[in-house]
């Protein structure tokens, strides 16, 4: 795994690509416009209520990690912050605007689905189909400097694939449900071969004593 971020550095990252993809204009983000973008209520799973000292120490970290820099924005004695993943020739790794896209909506919300990754990748990038986006969650697997994503197992009771990033430590995974194969279920099995077992030595004794009365 490339990186092991803390969940509060995988949600600043993630508010800091969100912001340049969503709302250029107002990118970098200053220290409060960046607590406010990890705080947010919208496109936020789960939803958080970090501190600024908190924001401030993930902010070293991802900088000492050479994925975050500190910018002064034109005209403005204010430090601002910006992301480290957009494709420069001067950054270690190289992303894409799809690539980025994905990621993105991967770091802010919980794993997703296919279709899930299209719906909500839609302001960013352009998808035009499921199959687009399984590309670009390929290609992220795959890169050598990776991967940058995982396939997880359906969640129980449904088929379809889910993905997580790899920036962070491993969600919960739900195992995918197998029919027949619980606890419960085999408990239940053998409760009614039992069951049936004793209606046919009933039916037995019955046929018995009815032949010995004859």
């Amino acid at each position: 795994m490339p990186f092991e971020l803390n969940p509060v550095e995988v949600r600043v990252l993630g508010s800091l690509v969100e912001k340049e993809l969503t709302t250029p204009d107002n990118y970098p983000l200053s220290l409060n416009a960046l607590v406010a973008a990890c705080n947010q209520k919208s496109n936020r799973d789960p939803v958080m209520a970090l501190s600024e000292s908190e924001v401030v120490e993930a902010l070293d970290a991802l900088i000492g990690r050479y994925l975050v820099r500190e910018t002064g924005g034109a005209g403005s004695r204010v430090p601002k912050y910006a992301h480290r993943l957009s494709g420069s020739l001067f950054e270690k790794r190289q992303f894409g605007r799809r690539d980025l896209a994905v990621l993105n909506v991967l770091m802010l919300r919980s794993p997703q689905t296919v279709g899930e990754l299209r719906t909500r990748t839609a302001r960013m990038a352009d998808f035009d189909s499921l199959e687009a986006i399984e590309n670009q969650l390929q290609e992220l697997a795959s890169r050598d400097d990776g991967p940058f994503v995982r396939e997880l197992p359906p969640r129980a009771g449904q088929r379809e694939r889910r993905y997580t990033h790899l920036f962070g430590v491993f969600p919960a995974v739900e195992q995918a449900s197998i029919p027949g194969n619980t606890t419960d279920e085999r408990i239940a099995t053998l409760e009614q071969e039992v069951a049936e077992l004793r209606k046919e030595v009933a039916a037995l004794r019955a046929s018995v004593q009815a032949f010995r009365g004859d």
